[in-house]
């Protein structure tokens, strides 16, 4: 029986990029394994250095009115040089061992 690892259940091929890549924690061309949840959302900030923060609108009911609400939560991810993620940008982020003190997730796409 074939096992498959986390990375090749995620579609991440190897591809061809017209910069290069020697991230050695990108998880395309380096050797970072993801595991865990997968998640997409926008660029609200690349203003670090290898680091965006992602945020994430979603919905949760309020019991007391009987409403929802808009929650948004903001995750920082490593941004590797051959994915370039910008501002604005929706991307999807996958999960992976703690690269910082506040970084645990790694970009694995750009959506648009």
């Amino acid at each position: 029986m074939n096992k498959k690892s986390k990375s090749e259940d995620a579609n991440l091929e190897k591809v061809k990029t017209p910069v290069e890549c020697n991230d050695r924690n990108c998880p395309v061309h380096g050797k970072l394994s993801t595991r865990g949840a997968i998640l997409d959302g926008i660029v609200a900030s690349d203003k670090m250095k290898g680091t965006i923060i992602v945020q994430r609108d979603y919905y949760i009911k309020s019991r007391k009115y009987d409403r929802y609400r808009i929650v948004k939560s903001r995750i920082p991810a490593h941004n590797p040089q051959c994915m370039g993620a910008k501002a604005g940008d929706r991307v999807k982020i996958m999960e992976c061992r703690k690269l910082s003190k506040t970084v645990s997730f790694v970009v694995t796409k750009k959506l648009t």
